[in-house]
């Protein structure tokens, strides 16, 4: 941080704010060195207020604060990228975020989220619920029915069918790995590291 670049913006460097978890972009913000050591310290990202000429820390009349999780310079070191656990919307408007984009996971990780929520929060005539309730073999079996399932339509013509049959196992899969008290994203480090460490 000490080689970061205050002077081009006279005392002020662009931070770039993201979810650390949805990836999406929230808000844009504007930090001095103060309100940078600030958001260090507290770990509450706090930024220099242009309009009132003072640190101005997100959520401190709303309660929607951004918890800190990364600080990355980017490489001229004049503009920051901030990783951040949101609590509650993130634009004065009351929008997820400051481009009023909906902050939410999409594909597999949204599907995830959904399953997490049942496994905490049961819904009467969940099939997601149903499924946690019958125990971790009756999972393991789903997964692999619709495997066999899957396989048998891949050896077919009809994409139609093979789609539905991937989508069932996809599901499956993922209510199995929160059965099993893990989720997506471990087995994406699993597959990382097998790319990336050598053999």
């Amino acid at each position: 941080m000490a080689e970061l670049n205050f002077e081009k913006l006279n005392g002020l460097i662009p931070c770039i704010v993201q979810d650390a978890t949805t990836q999406k972009v929230l808000m844009l913000g504007f930090m001095n060195k103060e309100a940078l050591e600030k958001t260090i310290a507290e770990k509450k990202i706090t930024f220099f207020s242009r309009s009132k000429q003072r640190l101005w820390t997100k959520g401190e009349t709303s309660g929607n604060f951004l918890t800190m999780v990364t600080i990355t310079p980017d490489c001229d070191h004049d503009t920051l990228l901030i990783q951040a656990k949101p609590n509650g919307a993130v634009c004065h408007t009351g929008t997820d975020t400051c481009f009023s984009e909906k902050n939410e996971n999409t594909g597999l990780k949204y599907l995830e989220q959904i399953i997490k929520k049942r496994k905490s929060n049961p819904k009467a005539g969940s099939y997601t619920n149903a499924l946690l309730d019958a125990g971790i073999n009756k999972v393991a079996q789903k997964v692999g029915e619709e495997a066999v399932e899957l396989i048998i339509e891949a050896k077919d013509n009809n994409p139609k069918l093979f789609l539905n049959e991937a989508a069932d196992l996809m599901y499956h899969f993922l209510v199995l790995l929160a059965a099993k008290g893990h989720q997506l994203s471990d087995v994406e480090n699993v597959l990382y590291k097998r790319h990336t460490e050598p053999h």
